[in-house]
């Protein structure tokens, strides 16, 4: 039987800048821009920031979902619009909604090898533009209509009914998973029952995260993070700054929002969950020794992994965390800063139970005490995706570059960033200011 072979770490990988577009509701103010110029917008940002030439990058990963049919690598596609040369490569992951992590991922694994010195990653999602499927029937009926002739096609007209024409959303196939049935809400509400968690705590935390990020866009913190997309895109007003956030956001106004997963009992509504939303978000990354020009924006020291039961997919952060603490020796009490991803109330705070108990250690970990307890002061400290939205494929790129700015705007080292992914994973990455 051959040894397993230790992992190797990856060295240290310096995020030069990072940038993204506003994240807007979907359709709404940016559902007319495709995900290629929502990425193109987020990559000549960051390229500027840098103070990067597209000729002087080397490669392209960018995460995404949905797949847009006219821009298949979608990567591909927003390296040559952004003018960097044909003669670069380019790829696009999916990991779903892990997959802007995983880009990152990606182009840290190019650069080790040696592939280039300078890669640009990030994630773009159109969710506005996830198209309308024909059902079954009437894909065999239009195929058949182009093969055949005369009156052949008279007598195909005879099987013509209504229900052909009702058209299949592959936005909601695409949210639920079909291992276990369930929808991602449904996945919510699987551990707001499992761990107690009340519908008015998801408000609260809810309306946490609408407050924190008003409030950090009335100081300007999200003002250098964000790249207008113009109104040629927008084919309307240009768009400088992120639609979800609400102002006027109150615990009464959530309180009478409809469970919309479990009608009857459920806790789940639309006001504790992240919206639908379109946006990109992309970084210029390179290996420390090679970073040169102005201090980077902040490094990304390690990362991990994980999977969960997609039934239970909003825990998968618990299992990447308690992973990413085994490879690095580092406690959880050791982040000053740390950014879940806010699909749902219900899986933060589920989250945030598993990690502090000592059953759900011992049980679900193979561990003999509880990860570690979150101070809620330390998460999200700039609101998350309830409020600023969840464009899935572009998330885990925003989360680093906002997790490494918080940081520095509190004069903080060290940021741990995490989310779940449909079908059941986790990713968990340790970043920090200085090295």
């Amino acid at each position: 039987m051959t040894a397993p072979v230790s992992p190797t770490r990856l060295p240290p990988l310096a995020v030069v800048a990072g940038a993204r577009t506003p994240f807007a509701k979907a359709f709404g103010q940016l559902a007319k821009v495709p995900a290629d110029q929502l990425g193109r917008v987020a990559v000549e940002g960051v390229l500027y920031r840098a103070g990067v030439r597209p000729a002087e990058v080397g490669e392209v990963v960018f995460g995404n979902i949905a797949g847009p049919p006219e821009a298949a690598n979608v990567a591909r596609v927003i390296a040559l619009r952004t003018g960097i040369p044909a003669d670069r490569v380019a790829h696009t992951v999916s990991r779903n909604c892990a997959s802007g992590i995983d880009a990152v991922v990606a182009g840290w694994q190019a650069l080790a090898e040696g592939r280039t010195d300078l890669v640009v990653a990030g994630g773009t999602e159109s969710m506005s533009n996830i198209p309308l499927l024909w059902n079954r029937k009437a894909k065999d009926l239009f195929v058949e209509w182009k093969r055949v002739g005369g009156w052949r096609k008279l007598a195909l007209l005879g099987r013509v009914r209504p229900g052909l024409f009702k058209p299949v959303a592959a936005l909601e196939l695409g949210l639920t998973d079909p291992t276990c049935g369930l929808n991602m809400g449904e996945t919510a509400e699987v551990l707001a029952k499992e761990f107690a968690i009340s519908r008015e705590d998801q408000d609260r935390f809810a309306l946490t995260s609408h407050q924190r990020a008003v409030a950090a866009w009335k100081r300007g913190f999200f003002a250098d993070e964000v790249v207008p997309v113009p109104s040629d895109l927008t084919r309307g007003p240009p768009l400088d700054r992120d639609t979800g956030p609400r102002p006027n956001q109150s615990l009464e106004a959530l309180a009478k929002l409809k469970p919309i997963f479990d009608p009857a009992g459920g806790t789940v509504t639309p006001g504790n969950s992240c919206p639908i939303t379109d946006g990109a978000a992309a970084m210029v990354v390179t290996l420390t020794g090679r970073a040169t020009g102005p201090e980077p924006l902040g490094y990304i020291r390690d990362y991990a992994l994980a999977g969960c039961e997609p039934r239970r997919m909003g825990l998968a952060p618990v299992f990447a965390i308690h992973k990413l603490l085994g490879k690095t020796g580092l406690r959880l009490a050791d982040f000053e800063l740390i950014e879940i991803n806010e699909a749902f109330a219900a899986q933060v705070l589920a989250c945030r139970k598993a990690l502090a108990s000592d059953e759900f250690a011992r049980r679900e970990l193979g561990a003999d005490r509880a990860v570690g307890e979150i101070d809620p002061d330390r998460l999200n400290v700039n609101g998350g995706a309830i409020a600023l939205g969840h464009p899935v494929g572009s998330s885990g790129a925003r989360l680093i570059i906002t997790l490494l700015r918080a940081l520095r705007d509190r004069g903080l080292k060290r940021g741990l960033a995490t989310l779940c992914a449909e079908g059941g994973q986790g990713a968990a990455v340790w970043v920090e200011t200085t090295l």
